[in-house]
């Protein structure tokens, strides 16, 4: 079916308002508390560069802390043109939350209502026509103080439930008497408990009885369907969604925006003012101050989502990108990167050398490919910062040449105990195996070679003059580790260096570059 069938029987719109309640709901979040310069930097990052429609900063009568908060950001607001787009939670509480919003600069009040008989009864204790009257007083205070209003109808997923009358008595009555003073009125699944196919049989049936009005949708995620329910609400003709950054919010959060967005773009074909390039740079300012980690396969935001790791995808992106999708990482400020370990392959080495700017030949990539994979089986992690120092210690060395090659090896400590090691070694063409303990893993290593150059070789072996480790300059991940041993040779100073995970076992590779040197220069003369 196609996207003008879809809108035109779904419903859908062709425009969905997008307000987030990062600074409101998603700091309801465990442990999440925004201080007031940090709500003032992601509201002003929000509003001018993400350019949503409408943010909700704070619940009125909190803390001194918040009313610093909304303070500042109704003065930035109002200084900008911005301020009919800043919204603060408000109360049934006779006028105190409008007064407190309005001494701090605030024009738009979002008043919490009860939209279910049990809430109403249980926690107010008022019948529903008290409950009315007490709304309509809030709303003609609000308008005397020249304060918009939107109104929620707390938990209204269950009262569509377990006694819609209600709902419909608070809606008629609001809808007759208010003279049009509510400007939107805002549906909440405030426990998470509704799927798609309740959400849209509850809003046709508020549409129905009431097509001219504003409705939004305020999903929570606790079955994981926040994403879905806030799209079967737009397909079925609310005007607005309520979302938060990365999906902060009560227990288990709020529909995220960045996912919210590029369904409704790209599935549904709705437009909203949202500047997608920005959702990156916003997730991760969220994610810093509220200390709340976005998960690596978070869609749009996670650190892995646009990132290839089996080698045959990278193989079906060169080859007229058969694994791209709509969701390219350009729209949203980031790129595609092509993992690099044991599922790489050949074509994620490839591309990563082509961002490089580094041509290897089919064979040198192959090397490398083989060393990346090796990483990989050790469990280590190489980023693309690395690659450059594997490729060059593998390049400078052709072990398919070597005269010295180590053909097995164990190395022990235990406590109480000498460090120890069994070498078996083969020297142009013969096997050798020896044992020796030191004073570490790599002393004891080296003895057990000197005894074998000794005895069976009759050959002195170098001394070491120098030993260093380090992680390669540039490096991020602690996936490699470099070992620069310099050696004398009878006056000779030889300097190798090795590459690997393990620190031993980058020493022992330095080695072995320094015997088969060695060994080379012996054939030589």
């Amino acid at each position: 079916m196609g996207a003008e069938k879809v809108n035109t029987y779904q419903r859908i719109l062709p425009f969905v308002e997008i307000m987030d309640a990062t600074l409101r709901d998603g700091e309801q979040t465990n442990g999440v508390s925004f201080l007031p310069h940090e709500k003032l930097v992601m509201a002003r990052k929000l509003l001018s560069d993400v350019n949503v429609d409408r943010i909700e900063i704070a619940s009125a009568r909190v803390s001194e802390g918040e009313r610093e908060a909304v303070t500042k950001i109704c003065a930035y607001a109002q200084k900008n043109g911005l301020l009919d787009r800043v919204e603060v939670l408000g109360f049934v509480d006779g006028g105190k939350s409008i007064d407190w919003i309005a001494e701090c600069g605030g024009k738009v009040v979002n008043l919490l209502a009860k939209g279910s008989l049990k809430h109403c009864t249980h926690q107010l204790h008022k019948t529903p026509e008290e409950h009315i009257s007490d709304i309509l007083h809030e709303v003609e205070y609000a308008a005397s103080k020249g304060i918009s209003v939107n109104l929620y109808l707390e938990d209204w997923s269950n009262g569509m439930k377990d006694s819609p009358e209600y709902v419909y008595q608070l809606m008629d009555a609001l809808t007759a008497n208010s003279q049009k003073q509510i400007a939107r009125f805002m549906l909440p699944d405030t426990l998470g408990v509704m799927n798609p196919l309740q959400v849209i049989e509850y809003f046709r049936k508020m549409m129905k009885r009431y097509p001219e009005v504003h409705f939004d949708f305020h999903a929570h995620n606790d079955y994981d369907l926040a994403v879905s329910n806030s799209l079967a609400a737009v397909l079925s003709g609310a005007r607005g969604l309520h979302v938060t950054v990365n999906g902060l919010g009560e227990r288990c959060g709020n529909a995220p925006m960045a996912s919210v967005q590029a369904i409704l773009k790209d599935q549904f074909h709705a437009k909203t003012n949202i500047v997608e390039s920005q959702l990156n740079d916003l997730s991760r300012m969220v994610e810093s101050f509220s200390g709340i980690s976005v998960a690596p396969n978070q869609p749009i935001v996670g650190e892995n989502v646009f990132t290839q790791v089996a080698g045959v995808h990278a193989d079906g992106d060169t080859k007229d990108k058969l694994y791209y999708n709509e969701l390219m990482p350009e729209r949203f400020g980031r790129k595609r990167e092509y993992a690099l370990g044991k599922n790489s392959g050949k074509a994620n080495i490839a591309k990563n050398l082509e961002e490089l700017g580094l041509e290897l030949t089919p064979e040198q990539t192959r090397r490398v490919t083989e060393r990346i994979t090796e990483l990989g089986d050790k469990k280590e992690i190489v980023t693309q910062e690395d690659l450059p120092f594997i490729v060059s210690d593998v390049l400078k060395h052709d072990s398919s040449d070597d005269k010295v090659k180590l053909i097995s090896y164990v190395v022990s400590t235990a406590y109480g105990l000498r460090p120890g090691a069994n070498v078996k070694v083969e020297i142009n063409g013969q096997q050798y195996e020896a044992a020796g303990t030191g004073d570490g893993q790599y002393d004891a290593f080296v003895k057990a070679l000197r005894y074998i150059y000794k005895k069976y070789l009759d050959r002195t072996f170098p001394i070491l003059a120098n030993y260093q480790v380090t992680i390669p300059p540039g490096g991020r991940t602690d996936a490699l580790v470099q070992t620069v041993i310099t050696w004398n040779d009878n006056g000779k100073m030889i300097r190798t260096r090795g590459l690997d995970a393990d620190q031993t076992e980058a020493a022992i590779k330095a080695t072995f570059k320094m015997l088969n040197i060695i060994e080379n220069e012996k054939l030589k003369d």
